[in-house]
This record gives structure tokens, sequence and C-alpha cells, in this order.
């Protein structure tokens, strides 16, 4: 198992290699983020488009532990140039004063790492409320669903559940997603205005639901 800090320095090195090969962040939507409800497959989905689009990803679990050292946000920072530095610090200003937040020392660690990743481009960031950090311009917000019944049966396949455990799982982690983006950018997490295209994989396989986020990406 890879540590933080191991796949800090890849990454890194990946965009640092970028730059010496002079390829510029892409312009229009290069990243994708993807909010998901316990069981309906979003990280599933999340880690096959990254796959097939031959971009990075960057899970949720990652990004927290990234967000919770200081020594990784300076890191990232290094990357940028001083103009990529102040379009980000731009727009973290923007996030903070359109949500009205009042920034603890996380949740500024948290949104200059989802900042520096939208930045450099060509990524797809799993939870901690990425949608609500990068603008509309650079940023496809995906929602993904499945119902609830459906939901309780993958997850009691997949960790070998009993029904009442089932239950208590899906809850918790539904609680623990709804509160800290309740928390951090006092927005609801389940309010489809919050995402440009929502994908219901009760109905859709993986297959089609990934052409479907590429087809809103456009050409």
């Amino acid at each position: 198992m890879r540590t933080v800090q191991k796949i800090v320095e890849e990454q890194v090195r990946r965009w640092q290699d970028l730059m010496k090969e002079k390829q510029e962040s892409p312009q229009g939507v290069s990243v994708i983020t993807i909010s998901r409800e316990p069981g309906s497959g979003g990280r599933v989905l999340a880690t096959r488009l990254a796959e097939e689009m031959g971009i990075d990803i960057f899970h949720q679990e990652v990004i927290h532990q990234m967000a919770e050292s200081a020594n990784v946000n300076a890191r990232f920072l290094e990357t940028l140039d001083e103009k990529g530095i102040n379009l980000l610090e731009e727009s973290i200003s923007a996030v903070v004063e359109e949500h009205h937040l009042w920034p603890d020392e996380y949740l500024k660690h948290l949104m200059k790492i989802i900042g520096v990743i939208g930045e450099h481009g060509r990524a797809v960031i799993v939870g901690r409320g990425a949608n609500f950090v990068l603008g509309p311009e650079r940023c496809l917000r995906v929602r993904v669903v499945a119902p609830a019944t459906l939901r309780r049966k993958r997850v009691r396949k997949a960790f070998d559940l009993s029904s009442e455990e089932c239950r208590r799982r899906l809850l918790r982690t539904e609680s623990n997603r709804r509160a800290f983006v309740r928390k951090y950018f006092n927005a609801d997490i389940a309010d489809p205005l919050n995402y440009d295209l929502i994908i219901n994989t009760a109905e859709l396989t993986m297959e089609k639901a990934v052409a479907i986020i590429r087809g809103a990406l456009g050409p």
C-alpha cells in the first residue's frame, strides 16, 4: 500500500514532467468531480472513468490525508507558477465569499489541494466537496445515485453484512458525508442544483455511465 507521501511525490513528478514537456493545463473542463451515495457504485465509476480517459484519480481518503498535512500543501503549491498561485487564491476567495464560509486550517488546506489539482487539470476527484471548490468553467460536477434497495443489496454483498449491519453502515456513511458538506461548505450534498449531471446506476451499466460523462465533457 503506497503512503500518501509517496502518492504526492509521484503526482508532483507527473506534473513536473508535463511542465518540462511544455504541456499547458488544458483549457475548458478537464476535471470531473464525483459525489456519490453509498452503494451507488460511484467509486467504481470514477476509477473506470479515469482509466478510460488516461487521467489521474484522487479518492476521498487520499484527499483527506493530503489536506491534513501542511507539508503536502506546500509541496503541491510548488508545482504552480506565480500566475497559477494568484488564480488559486482568487478562486478560493470567491468560494469562501459565495458560500459564506469561515474556513479553519483543515478547510484552507483542503481547498488549496483541490485547487492545485484543478489548475493542473486532467483528473477525477472523488468526494470531499470538490464540486464546491472548483469553478464550473474547469469542472464537470457529477452526482451518482441509486435506489436505496439496490444500494443495500450491493453493500451487503460487497462487505458480507447482515441486513441490520448494512442498514447501519449506509446510514452512518450517508450521515457523515452530509454533515461534512454542511459543516465545511454550508450546502446540501443531495441538492441536484449543486451538480451538472446526475447518474442513476440502477438503469445504466458502468460502460454507459462512463460514455454519458465523457459525452457531457464535449469534444
